[in-house]
């Protein structure tokens, strides 16, 4: 992995901590829906927001 400078490293820290909100959100929504086809649309959300955040820490790994 290239260095990165300090400016990147917040930007992506920034990116983590939106991944991990959006993801939090979605589960809520999930939650709180009672139309199941928006409960779907709402996980699948959550989903990819987890998985952007998974792919972004394990690139700081």
């Amino acid at each position: 992995m290239p260095n990165l400078t300090t400016k990147e490293l917040n930007a992506l820290s920034d990116q983590l901590d939106f991944e991990r909100v959006l993801h939090c959100k979605y589960l809520s929504a999930v939650q709180e829906s009672q139309d199941q086809e928006l409960k779907s649309k709402f996980q699948e959300c959550a989903s990819q927001h987890l998985n952007n955040y998974t792919t972004l820490l394990n690139y700081l790994r």
